[in-house]
């Protein structure tokens, strides 16, 4: 047997009126979400061949986030388990970390007059990127020098990821509360905002985050932006530190091994924590330009390997926080046919029984532009016995509201899915 779940990161929404139009659908004056907007041929086979239900993927007393989220997915109970982004992230980078490392995740973001106008930093390439992130390493001593800090800069390392998506590692310092939990919101929950209102509480945070914005407004990459009509990539963002986790083994927990395909240092930190195989996978950006088909090209190559994998697809929570209800139903249908079709298809030429866990991590209202709490469906096709639907129906909330599993707690998704007999 062979077990996949695919994670459409923030597909779910809420009804929104919208005049939106698209390859697929005409709406106009209609509450309706991009998911049942979308064409989405795939995924509404899963839902009608298989079984559906509403999933609570983040726990009470946690924050919305795909950290939060998959954890819970995989069956990693992040009040247990979790202790920050940034470390996750390190891990997904490959980056060694002592015990008492720090790390928090930070993003190459957007200042204008004081205010951050993108969280992304115009959706910087990864190659600029890597520029910025290098002249941070040079840059970064002699500034917390100049600010009488000279103790600590040697203790600091920023290490370049995709795009806009990077660590910062402290190594040497007291683990203390402050500064584990010292960073600021997610970047992208405070668009539009004042920095001054959110820049991190800890000192040596605060002090390193108006360094990078003296260093990054300066430097001849942005001003070629600038001129190029795009978002400068002018400060790091520090958000989410912690120290690397402590998991039991996927294997140990369920008694099967695979791997993970994503293009999110987070989820392929999660993966290295719990001893799944992590692809690497050329062209894979985290944006709507990804590469779809290397990623089902490279999972299928993991389950000819072992009988696990997840595969997680961003672009749907970057096209909602983007606001852009269009963008986010082309996501949507990309996801469907260029990942869940083909992943069918391949499974189907496998000669072994298979099953499907199909569902987004959590909701990201379009209208709101930030991680949501509620539920998000979820459904669960089983290649021995849901071969042909007797009803259709969609992949969307409203369907899943009304699917015969109910709500669940997204904990129990793993065992719903390994451990249930034919």
């Amino acid at each position: 047997m062979k077990y996949v779940v695919l994670i459409g990161d923030g597909m779910a929404d809420r009804p929104a009126m919208t005049s939106a139009t698209n390859s697929s659908a005409e709406i106009s004056g209609a509450a309706e979400t991009p998911l049942h907007v979308a064409d989405t041929p795939n995924m509404d086979f899963i839902a009608s061949a298989g079984k559906m239900g509403l999933a609570r993927t983040i726990p009470e007393g946690c924050p919305a986030g795909s950290d939060i989220a998959i954890l819970s997915i995989l069956g990693y109970d992040p009040r247990k388990y979790y202790t920050g982004r940034g470390p996750l992230e390190a891990l997904g980078m490959g980056i060694p970390l002592q015990k008492n490392d720090i790390v928090f995740r930070c993003n190459l973001a957007t200042v204008q007059n004081g205010r951050i106008t993108d969280y992304s930093g115009g959706h910087i390439s990864t190659e600029e990127a890597k520029v910025l992130i290098s002249a941070l390493n040079e840059g970064i001593k002699e500034r917390l020098k100049e600010r009488g800090m000279g103790e600590i800069a040697g203790k600091i390392k920023f290490y370049a990821g995709v795009s806009y998506r990077n660590v910062l590692v402290l190594s040497g310092f007291p683990r203390s509360a402050e500064i584990v939990r010292g960073g600021s919101a997610p970047p992208h929950e405070i668009v539009g905002e004042r920095i001054e209102e959110h820049l991190p509480k800890a000192e040596v945070l605060r002090e390193i985050v108006l360094a990078s914005h003296e260093i990054l407004e300066a430097h001849e990459l942005n001003a070629a932006r600038s001129q190029a009509g795009k978002n400068k990539a002018n400060i790091v963002w520090l958000w989410s530190g912690g120290v690397a986790p402590t998991m039991p083994a996927f294997k140990q927990k369920y008694g099967v091994g695979g791997g993970v395909v994503s293009a999110v240092m987070l989820v392929k930190g999660i993966g290295r924590c719990i001893g799944l195989e992590v692809a690497e996978v050329e062209g894979a950006t985290g944006f709507l330009d990804t590469n779809y088909e290397g990623k089902v090209q490279h999972a299928s190559a993991i389950l000819r390997r072992s009988d696990f994998v997840l595969l997680h697809v961003e672009a749907p929570d970057e096209a909602s926080h983007l606001g852009d209800f269009e963008l986010k139903v082309k996501a949507i249908e990309d996801f469907d046919k260029r990942v869940v079709g083909r992943m069918l298809d391949n499974l189907s030429a496998f000669d072994e029984d298979f099953r499907i866990l199909l569902m987004p991590d959590h909701a990201t209202p379009v209208s709101l532009k930030v991680h949501t709490k509620e539920p998000v469906p979820f459904a669960i096709y089983d290649s021995r016995t849901n071969k042909n639907a007797k009803e259709r129906r969609g992949f969307d909330e409203k369907s899943a509201s009304a699917g015969e599993l109910g709500v669940v707690d997204a904990l129990d998704l793993m065992n719903m899915l390994l451990k249930q007999k034919k």
